[in-house]
């Protein structure tokens, strides 16, 4: 093959090419990451044209001869042109070093309407992170940086000097991702006082479904591309510095900057908001939860590691144990977690189905889909779910959870996420509590290794009842439905009674059974096809079933189709607070979109208003416990249901308020119920 060696040697990419490319494949991500967003410090110049750090003046005032020289932030890559940066937008962003100038900035915050704020730290684990530093920035192109000392005692006494500042309620607070510096100076012994606002919470409101991190915020709304953490710290690895290793100068100009992007952002989100008829969900929900969950979260909750090690024990002779039976179904050994052996096994050696779908990697398909469909034809199929299941289990949750117990407090404490679920759900991070599984016998004995604080306490559940179902019938005015919540009715009995055309004593368990799903499943949007699949049942009698249910509760069908056609109208859907799902594809000629978003449309109102009914609730019970000044604490929220670390003194004080609040957290015309439990885990609670 004729070549010529100079032509071998890699070179720089065709940059227009490339984004022609990527953009053509619609790989955002990838693109961003390859010509826009993996930057570093390239060359460290002096420079003197406008937009340097200002200099000693704190409040714009030179008192210096000449500009000190600053280190210029370079990328790897050149900026795209249409975007702004540091380096061509003019700032004074100011180092504050002296008590003198501590003492004047505090002074100046004061007199302000309202300040952005924003913490540097060491850890992006709120809880344990040690301050370097505070931002702050009231006016725009401004902002004031104080460098914190890594000395506990010395650092103390400078946050103690902006307490007052901070917890003043005549003066409102602005950050981004406010709930991370709250948690970081309620170690400091700080309690963030005033209007709050979070921008990162305002936008999840205007644009649900997309990202809120500040960089693609300044970026796309600012015209702004700010300093990325890469370029101070480093990139991920072992040679990653500390935020507390990097020069002063630097982290000045780098967290000055967040907090004079963050103000711009709030001035352009605050008529967004309004626009959206969004700013009271804002101000009356999303922001008074921030502090109810930064508090849950500092909280943390107790574990039993010995609970979870037992538990482990008996996992690990049953995976084992189901590991001999496929091999034995199998005829021989094999990789189960690889799916490509799995495949040829399966399909290849076992022949469990001729026309077996494949990946486009060219390997038959294994997914949980395509073995439950096999389960029918062979014991295998479920053999391998059930590994599956006690496998992740194992690993995701029994033998992670006591790694994760903070070294500080001896707790595990979950992060909540506001603005990741476009419905208004939360959802919760490291770890994910939310998503341990309770339909089966051994993820329902994760919860026992959840435990009170000490012998002086119990845990308390409180759940709401069927609450989707509830406002399903609430917004359907479904007289059938609703009078079977007012009259105390089982509803998954009465949908029985209808659906079959039996007496409510005559519906048996089994008729129960698939009333419940088919109840569940039409909130959700089911199809014959999925109703079939869930319940075991040939297609036709599924579609039968679903025909019989619209008969008997027209409401509810009539519900349905109008949250389509208004959805078809507005390309967007309503909680009952006002809470939008853009639905921007339901209008769209590809079917499967369609479909996608019909089903958001008639799901998202009802889910959006079970998550704001639950957050009032929250809301509510923090301030009741606050005012009450208890000793009891709410420490997780899952869904629907809340737990409570409480004291035994307080039990019935507690109960008889949760209960209260819960059920009056956002009145509907049908009675919500709450389900509680006491025990001494989260499983007996429960």
């Amino acid at each position: 093959v004729p070549y010529e060696v100079d032509k071998l040697c890699y070179g720089e990419p065709d940059r227009p090419a490339l984004a022609a490319l990527l953009d053509e494949l619609e790989f955002r991500t990838i693109k961003r990451r390859m010509l826009g967003e993996e930057l570093a410090v390239a060359a460290l110049k002096s420079r003197k044209t406008a937009g340097g750090r200002a200099q000693l003046g704190l409040f714009g005032a030179n008192e210096a001869n000449g500009d000190p020289a600053r280190e210029e932030f370079t990328d790897v890559f050149p900026p795209e042109p249409d975007k702004d940066t540091i380096d061509t937008v003019g700032h004074e962003y100011h180092l504050v070093n002296t008590p003198e100038l501590r003492q004047s900035l505090v002074h100046y915050l004061g007199l302000q309407d309202c300040f952005c704020f924003d913490t540097e730290t060491t850890s992006l684990d709120a809880v344990g992170a040690q301050l370097v530093g505070l931002a702050f920035s009231y006016r725009q192109g401004e902002a004031f940086y104080v460098p914190v000392p890594p000395d506990r005692e010395a650092a103390q006494r400078i946050v103690d000097e902006f307490k007052g500042v901070l917890e003043n309620p005549a003066v409102g607070k602005v950050a981004q991702n406010l709930k991370y510096d709250m948690i970081v100076l309620m170690q400091y012994g700080v309690d963030i006082r005033g209007d709050i606002y979070d921008t990162m919470l305002a936008h999840y409101l205007i644009e649900p479904d997309t990202r809120h991190n500040m960089d693609l915020l300044a970026q796309r709304y600012l015209g702004y591309r700010p300093v990325p953490i890469e370029a101070l710290i480093g990139k991920r690895g072992v040679k990653q510095l500390n935020m507390s290793e990097v020069e002063v100068e630097k982290v000045t100009e780098y967290a000055g900057e967040d907090a004079d992007i963050t103000l711009r952002l709030r001035d352009v989100f605050t008529p967004l908001l309004l626009e959206r008829k969004a700013t009271k969900l804002f101000t009356d929900v999303e922001m008074p939860l921030v502090a109810v969950l930064a508090t849950i979260e500092l909280e943390g909750v107790r574990i039993d590691p010995l609970a979870l090690n037992d538990l482990s024990g008996g996992l690990e002779t049953d995976v084992r144990a189901l590991e001999t039976q496929i091999y034995e179904l199998a005829g021989g050994p094999f990789n189960i977690g690889s799916p490509k052996q799995l495949g040829e096994i399966l399909f290849d050696r076992m022949k469990l189905d001729a026309k077996a779908r494949k990946t486009k990697t060219g390997q038959y398909a294994t997914g949980e889909d395509v073995l439950t469909q096999l389960e029918d034809t062979h014991e295998i199929a479920r053999k391998i779910l059930d590994f599956r299941e006690l496998q992740k289990l194992k690993s995701t949750y029994i033998d992670a959870l006591p790694k994760l117990v903070h070294p500080a407090t001896g707790r595990v404490h979950t992060s909540f996420n506001q603005a990741v679920t476009a419905t208004g759900r939360l959802s919760s991070t490291n770890p994910n509590l939310q998503n341990i599984p309770i339909r089966t016998a051994r993820g329902r004995e994760v919860r026992k290794a959840f435990v009170p604080r000490d012998e002086n306490h119990v845990l308390l559940s409180a759940d709401y009842s069927q609450i989707e179902l509830r406002i399903i019938a609430a917004f359907s005015k479904d007289e059938v439905m609703m009078g079977a919540f007012r009259n105390h009715i089982d509803i998954h009995t009465a949908t029985a009674s209808k659906v079959f055309k039996v007496k409510l004593e005559e519906v048996n368990p089994d008729m129960r059974r698939m009333a419940k799903t088919v109840n569940f499943g039409i909130i959700y949007g089911i199809s014959s096809f999925g109703l079939a699949r869930r319940l075991y049942i040939p297609r036709k009698e599924a579609g039968e079933m679903i025909e019989a249910y619209f008969t008997e509760f027209p409401a509810i069908k009539r519900y349905m189709d109008e949250s389509i056609e208004k959805a078809r109208e507005n390309q967007y859907v309503e909680t009952l607070l006002g809470r939008r799902r853009y639905l921007r594809e339901i209008n769209s000629r590809n079917q499967t979109e369609r479909g996608f978003a019909e089903r958001n449309a008639i799901n998202a109102p009802i889910q959006g208003t079970a998550a704001d009914m639950i957050k009032l609730a929250m809301i509510r019970i923090h301030d009741f416990i606050k005012r009450e000044k208890l000793r009891s604490r709410m420490i997780l929220q899952v869904h629907d249901e809340l737990l409570f670390d409480v004291h035994r003194d307080e039990l019935d004080v507690v109960k008889t308020n949760v209960e209260a609040l819960m059920k009056d957290a956002l009145p509907l015309s049908v009675p919500m119920e709450i389900g509680m439990g006491t025990g001494l885990n989260w499983l007996e609670a429960h």
